[in-house]
């Protein structure tokens, strides 16, 4: 794809986030709730919640409050958390990291056991190993995530203790991350046992999340496969003497993948926007952790600044699913 198409779809991103900014302002000062009432102590005065709402900016008018916060936008001003009184994007992007590696790994396991049943399927198809895969598939669509977490962490926290079920690390390990991206901060330094224990906090809420994700590519990976290999070049390649494994790999799943890839690409997006309740089981430090407790206390900067950074970044995921499409069919990359 021409850099001109990626500079059309960058420009566009900025009325995108404009009406994200706009509707989520509108959306916080019409739902019930003082946040302010909510932060002071009982016996404050008139005069001192007065106060504090004058330092927060909500005694001006709402239109007046959307000038200030359009203008302190421009200039990179998220404003300040006021359940946590520290600035609001250093509060996201501390916390965006844990969530995005929790992400990938759930992601990562989703591709790599979706693939796999999908293929198995296909190549066995018509025997009990493609009746025990639809079986799987059934029961993990049956079960949602936040389910799946609190039977993940009976069968392998309480029944057998093989995980652990709360935090991102151990809190007494001593050890200094120049970055808020543990795991890859650790493979990257070769620090491979704790690279192991960080993936050993990241298994049960990851494969929480992995679960339902792995049975949808597996169905649609397969139902693309069966309309594939009914095609002509299938049949020449038949012809041709290649064996079972090779069409399907070489000939058949490449030209599957597309309705696979943007399925995963929007299910990751999803992922990064809607692990609140899996975090929250885990005591997990990611962002949707943090939203949960920002919405609880009406903490309307915090609150606008995980929504814009989330905006931007499934903004950035989509172009990225896009540039992805041009790797598996060159015809797309004019």
């Amino acid at each position: 794809m021409s850099p001109a198409f990626l500079l059309r779809r960058l420009l566009l991103a900025v009325p995108t986030l404009f009406g994200v900014a706009v509707v989520v302002f509108v959306l916080l000062r019409i739902v019930p709730g003082d946040p302010i009432a909510m932060m002071v102590p009982g016996e404050a005065t008139p005069e001192d919640i007065a106060r504090l709402r004058e330092s927060y900016g909500l005694d001006k008018s709402i239109p007046m409050q959307f000038v200030i916060y359009l203008d302190h936008l421009v200039r990179g001003d998220f404003g300040v958390s006021i359940s946590l009184k520290q600035d609001v994007l250093t509060l996201v992007l501390g916390r965006l990291p844990a969530t995005l590696e929790l992400a990938l790994v759930a992601i990562t396991l989703s591709v790599t056991c979706g693939f796999t049943l999908a293929l198995a399927s296909t190549y066995w198809r018509g025997t009990w190993i493609e009746s025990g895969v639809d079986a799987i598939n059934s029961i993990a669509l049956a079960i949602p995530e936040f389910l799946w977490a609190m039977l993940l962490i009976l069968a392998f926290a309480v029944l057998m203790p093989l995980f652990p079920i709360s935090g991102r690390i151990d809190p007494m390990r001593a050890t200094a991350f120049a970055t808020q991206f543990y795991l890859v901060e650790s493979l990257v330094r070769g620090q491979f046992g704790l690279a192991r224990e960080l993936l050993g906090h990241l298994a049960l809420p990851a494969l929480a999340l992995a679960l339902p994700l792995i049975a949808v590519i597996a169905r649609v990976l397969k139902s693309s496969l069966q309309e594939v290999m009914v095609q002509d070049y299938i049949l020449l390649a038949r012809i041709k003497g290649f064996s079972n494994l090779r069409i399907l790999t070489r000939e058949a799943l490449p030209n599957a993948l597309l309705p696979t890839i943007t399925l995963t690409g929007v299910h990751f997006i999803f992922l990064v926007g809607g692990t609140v309740l899996v975090e929250l089981i885990f005591a997990y430090p990611g962002i949707g952790n943090m939203l949960f407790g920002a919405a609880s206390n009406r903490d309307l900067p915090l609150i606008q600044g995980v929504t814009l950074v989330f905006a931007l970044l499934f903004i950035l995921l989509n172009i990225a699913i896009e540039l992805s499409y041009a790797l598996v069919n060159p015809r797309l990359r004019h």
